[in-house]
């Protein structure tokens, strides 16, 4: 028979465990964003600063 005791103390490890894990996806999902923003804002200022060199070149 699983005393009270055992039975809090798996419930607080499984509960413990589940938050870290979601922790741990929650920085995956953060860094993905971040990742895919500054790759997109790279390919925004492309353009740009192709625009500025052919402005120096004619110059």
């Amino acid at each position: 028979m699983v005393s009270a005791r055992q039975l809090a103390d798996f419930g607080y490890k499984a509960f413990s465990g589940s938050m870290m894990l979601l922790t741990l996806y929650g920085g995956y999902l953060c860094s993905v964003r971040a990742y895919h923003y500054f790759q997109r804002q790279s390919l925004l200022k492309q353009p740009e600063q192709e625009q500025m060199h052919a402005d120096a070149v004619k110059d």
